[in-house]
């Protein structure tokens, strides 16, 4: 029995309006709120935050990339069953996803909550939007959250397994996403983010992992899955 597939484009499209009311409700500054306040972040430095949950995140991250890149050659477990193209998708889909959040990061000026005024920096805040035209005064850099996306990022693997492994798509794609929650709330109780620097962060994360599947049955002429 074949998984019923999410539907990726409708589910990216419908899925903005809902992240630009998020943006609008104020939700930013309440979680924000709830970590720091004109003093600064109280967990900025804890191990925590900095040591687990930030670096050894972001080396558990990088050691499954590695990972998924030698199943290309040397498939194990459930790889066995996959043909190279669908492996070589799921070892490049989590590059790419992080590369597409990375360069809008590297565009942006809009500065870390840790960085704002409100919150004993010296950085007056801006729509996370705006700073990509202008700065705010601030080191910039923060937006879309880059840490996130180190779980967001193997979002793929749910299109790589979802037609013949559904129990493993599933299961992987809830990896993905708690991973990337974690890393991003654990970046927004340090003041390093706000929860919409997250949100966005898996959205480009999920339409990258689409995309890339759309191209692999396209390059591969076959049959075509609603998406």
């Amino acid at each position: 029995m074949q998984a019923r597939p999410f539907p990726s484009v409708a589910t990216a499209a419908l899925s903005i309006p809902l992240l630009l009311a998020w943006e609008a409700s104020g939700g930013d500054r309440l979680v924000a709120g709830l970590a720091g306040g004109p003093l600064g972040f109280a967990w900025r430095e804890h191990w925590l935050l900095t040591s687990l949950l930030h670096e050894g995140g972001r080396r558990v991250s990088w050691a499954l990339v590695l990972a998924l890149s030698l199943g290309v050659w040397w498939p194990v477990g459930p790889l066995r069953q996959l043909d190279s193209a669908r492996r070589m998708q799921l070892a490049a889909t989590p590059l790419a996803a992080a590369l597409a959040v990375a360069l809008p990061k590297g565009l942006n000026a809009t500065s870390c909550p840790w960085d704002l005024a409100d919150f004993g920096g010296v950085a007056q805040r801006v729509d996370h939007w705006i700073g990509f035209l202008h700065s705010d005064g601030g080191s910039g850099h923060c937006f879309p959250a880059g840490h996130a996306s180190a779980g967001f990022c193997f979002f793929g693997g749910y299109f790589v397994f979802r037609t013949d492994q559904p129990a493993l798509a599933r299961a992987w794609f809830a990896a993905a996403l708690l991973a990337g929650l974690v890393f991003g709330l654990a970046q927004q109780w340090r003041g390093a983010h706000f929860m919409s620097h997250t949100l966005w962060s898996g959205w480009l994360c999920w339409v990258i992992a689409g995309c890339a599947d759309l191209l692999y049955r396209r390059t591969t002429a076959a049959s075509p899955v609603p998406c």
